[in-house]
């Protein structure tokens, strides 16, 4: 197929680059997003975030989004419970409707971006194979159908596995010895009454040294369940995943004793249980000036979940859209700001994203993480202690790999 050129390409049609090619038409200049995925609904895009006001909802300030943003939140989802291992309810806090972080489903977010751009602008099915620096900045990318398409700007907002990174970083993620895996519940009210009293209205966490619970009540009935499990990648290797039934069983196992309604989220699934690994880039992962090609998002600062990925994504289209358009004649001067505005604002979430999975999985859980929400223990980055996403983001893996 023959190649063609396209002015600005964004990689990658999840939440940073949905916002950035948003953005960017609200400035009126477009740009292409290219996707790996079939189409919008080929898989399951994650369940609840919270989006803050700082930046997620200010991103979708910049996209002009507001309104339609309004329209989705799941409202009561802000209710928060933290139990221990035996049903023991440590911390209950209602939705009282004073929390500034309201939650969406990641799906629902995504189809009002994609909603907002004018037919054609996703270009779904194009899987990268390739990227080729040409000289002066631009870039040929070649897809797995054969076709290729020169860029003079290209976004990386691919994810965790970037096939955009390497033409400016060397860094690789890291495993963090941690992974989530991920079940969900139906019509729980009818189906799984104790294990819906357990999670109650909003979030429930049950953490414990080296595992945990957390869960979240979803629109129409459902609860979405991330198991936390501090185990290398080979014991994970070991557990055959497409035998639904085995791998809840051995994922159960190593929650023995501890109360049926909390187990229930984990055996109870009617669907697979799916492994999500964490990974992390380095701390602080920066770059030196690359003409015309730049990252956002996971693809520029992944790091352990912590309620603040998607936010950090979306706030960095936001704000590259914004460089752009301020520099429409000097894309190298946008990139720049933004590299360094970027690199400033996010270097101190790896740490806190540490702290997070330490409250959650450290020595001290559950209490620990029970003195973080009522402000016995230190804040992380001065952020309110309510409502913190279920502390697990609830969209582990989701951003990876995207093209």
């Amino acid at each position: 197929m023959n190649a063609h050129t396209t002015p600005i390409t964004i990689v990658g049609a999840g939440l940073g680059g949905l916002v950035l090619a948003r953005v960017l038409h609200v400035h009126g200049i477009p740009a292409t997003v290219y996707e790996a995925d079939r189409s919008p609904d080929s898989r399951t895009q994650g369940g609840q975030l919270d989006i803050h006001e700082a930046d997620g909802q200010a991103a979708l300030a910049a996209a002009g989004l507001t309104e339609e943003f309004r329209a989705i939140i799941h409202e009561g989802a802000e209710a928060l419970r933290v139990l221990d291992q035996h049903g023991k309810v440590l911390l209950d806090e209602p939705d009282d409707g004073s929390a500034r972080r309201p939650e969406v489903l990641r799906g629902d977010l995504r189809r009002i971006l994609l909603d907002s751009l004018p037919e054609g602008t996703v270009r779904w099915g194009h899987k990268i194979t390739g990227v080729l620096p040409l000289g002066d900045g631009r870039h040929e990318l070649a897809f797995a159908d054969g076709s290729t398409v020169t860029t003079g700007l290209l976004v990386g907002a691919d994810g965790a596995w970037s096939k955009v990174r390497p033409l400016v970083s060397d860094a690789t993620p890291a495993y963090t010895s941690t992974t989530f895996v991920e079940t969900y519940l139906h019509d729980v009210d009818a189906r799984h009454e104790a294990a819906a009293g357990a999670v109650g209205a909003g979030a429930l966490l049950a953490p414990s040294p080296g595992k945990g619970i957390s869960a979240h009540r979803e629109a129409g009935g459902i609860i979405h369940t991330y198991v936390q499990l501090a185990r290398p990648a080979a014991w994970f290797a070991d557990i055959d995943f497409t035998n639904a039934d085995a791998a809840k069983a051995r994922i159960a196992a190593e929650f023995e004793g501890w109360a049926p309604e909390l187990t229930a989220l984990i055996t109870d699934g009617g669907s697979a249980p799916v492994a999500r690994m964490i990974h992390t880039l380095p701390d602080g992962h920066r770059w030196d000036r690359v003409p015309g090609v730049t990252l956002l998002g996971d693809a520029a600062h992944l790091m352990p979940p912590s309620g603040d990925g998607a936010n950090l994504a979306m706030f960095d289209g936001a704000e590259l859209g914004g460089a752009i358009a301020a520099h429409p004649s000097d894309i190298e001067a946008a990139l720049a700001a933004f590299e360094e505005a970027m690199f400033a604002r996010t270097s101190g979430f790896y740490e806190d994203a540490r702290e997070i999975l330490d409250l959650c999985l450290g020595d001290r859980a559950p209490y620990s993480l029970v003195d973080f929400f009522t402000g016995a223990g230190e804040r992380v980055a001065g952020e309110p202690v309510a409502g913190e996403s279920v502390v697990a983001e609830k969209e582990t893996g989701h951003d990876a790999a995207r093209a």
